[in-house]
């Protein structure tokens, strides 16, 4: 069957080329985009205050997070970034004349960030989050643009392209922007206030939430499922839960100021960011004015309640696996996260209602047993404790039965997991 589903993936692909490659060519003369990005008379990429402006703006965006590679030069690429079709090497943009945006103009800039073309008119590849990016304003790009052409230049020609044929052929990207790309500026709701459209606006644009918490089809477009309900980090191994605030939502009790605390220093009274949230937090997040945090506090706390998810009947009895894991529990995890589950406030995050205990794949609460759980060291939390990896002391049965017994526990009613699939994420890297 998984051969089957393969080949009609890739007739499907094959086929997208070909109408893509036909919609490239008749739209390839259209810079439209590109005409919106002039600079004005009055524009000065030097002016310090824009630049001050676009580093800030940088940092909202988080773009130092995939534009850097460890240990490498900050914005000079080089990160692969990981995607179920093969990896994509993030691109060089510091301002060097060869290999980075040294002879770009804001121009070209704009029609990269707004319509996710690159500098020669090229479709590029959504692992640029421009789904989101399109919906930032033209006086925000122009700012960012100020700020990377503002840093030392650094030499780093960009890495082999890691996709597999046919996801390489660059022009299927037309069909593919058909199917799940809108472009258009964010349009402010005048029904609504202006800290709410000023949330909106970072959440959908800038801070690109959606990108890893909705679900993706077969083909990496996002879902038609609702925005922000939740989704797995495909090729990452992790899940980015629901953020709705209201009933069955991911954050569902959550106040203002849990949501305000866990951006700003990476815990709250309700958990503490793990995974790729926590690098979230450090490099972007904690960086944030108190409003914009309150701000998007409150665009959150305006999403709509969710159906009472339906627990798929098992035909496994799981309670044997969960007295197991009530006693593997009471011996490894209830000195710091507590009898009743509750954790210790500011310490230790609770397990009891923790969305990323209850998420419907289990895939969380297994790899934060196994490889441990860091939260962000930040300035409002400058020395995080942090929970010791288990893969070394207890067996996959084990993890899967005390992970099943805490997503059971107290108040929590998801479902259990299974062994085999706590050795499948033993594998999985911790990033």
């Amino acid at each position: 069957m998984k051969w089957l589903i393969r080949s009609f993936l890739l007739l499907l692909v094959l086929a997208l080329g070909v109408v893509g490659w036909w919609l490239f060519a008749s739209h390839r003369g259209d810079n439209s985009a590109a005409r919106t990005g002039q600079l004005t008379a009055g524009e000065n990429l030097a002016d310090r205050a824009l630049i001050a402006r676009g580093q800030h703006l940088v940092t909202l965006g988080d773009c130092a997070a995939c534009h850097t590679r460890r240990g490498g030069a900050a914005f000079a690429g080089g990160y692969q970034v990981p995607t179920p079709f093969g990896n994509i090497p993030s691109p060089n943009i510091t301002p060097d004349d060869e290999t980075g945006l040294g002879r770009w103009s804001f121009a070209d800039f704009w029609q990269a960030l707004h319509a996710g073309k690159g500098r020669h008119g090229e479709f590029l590849y959504p692992a640029f989050p421009y789904t989101s990016y399109t919906k930032v304003t033209r006086d925000d790009a122009l700012a960012m643009f100020a700020y990377l052409k503002s840093l030392a230049p650094v030499r780093q020609p960009a890495s082999a392209l890691g996709l597999t044929f046919p996801y390489s052929v660059r022009s299927a990207l037309a069909a593919w922007r058909t199917l799940y790309f809108r472009e258009g500026v964010y349009q402010p709701d005048a029904s609504k206030s202006t800290q709410w459209n000023r949330g909106a606006y970072l959440v959908q644009g800038l801070g690109h939430c959606n990108e890893c918490h909705v679900a993706r089809d077969a083909l990496g477009g996002m879902s038609d499922r609702p925005a922000l309900s939740g989704g797995r980090i495909l090729a990452q191994d992790w899940y980015a839960p629901d953020l709705s605030t209201q009933a069955h939502g991911g954050l569902q009790g959550w106040s203002r100021q849990d949501i305000v605390d866990l951006l700003k220093t990476g815990q709250s009274a309700k958990g503490s960011a793990f995974g790729p949230m926590a690098e979230v937090v450090s490099l972007s997040t904690q960086h944030m004015g108190d409003a914009d945090l309150e701000a998007i506090a409150t665009y959150l706390q305006s999403l709509p309640p969710r159906p009472q998810p339906a627990l798929a009947a098992s035909a496994i009895d799981a309670s044997a696996q969960i007295k197991q894991g009530q006693a593997i529990y009471r011996q490894r995890c209830a000195d710091c996260h507590g009898a009743d589950g509750n954790g210790v406030a500011g310490v230790y995050p609770p397990l009891n209602g923790n969305s990323s205990v209850d998420e419907p794949t289990g895939i969380n609460a297994i790899r934060v047993v196994l490889l441990g759980g860091f939260p962000p060291v930040t300035a409002g939390n400058p020395r995080p404790y942090s929970m010791p990896p288990f893969a070394q002391s207890l067996s996959d049965a084990e993890v899967a039965a005390v992970v099943s017994y805490i997503r059971q526990g107290w108040s929590n009613r998801a479902s259990p997991v299974l062994e085999r699939d706590v050795g499948k994420y033993r594998q999985t890297p911790i990033d």
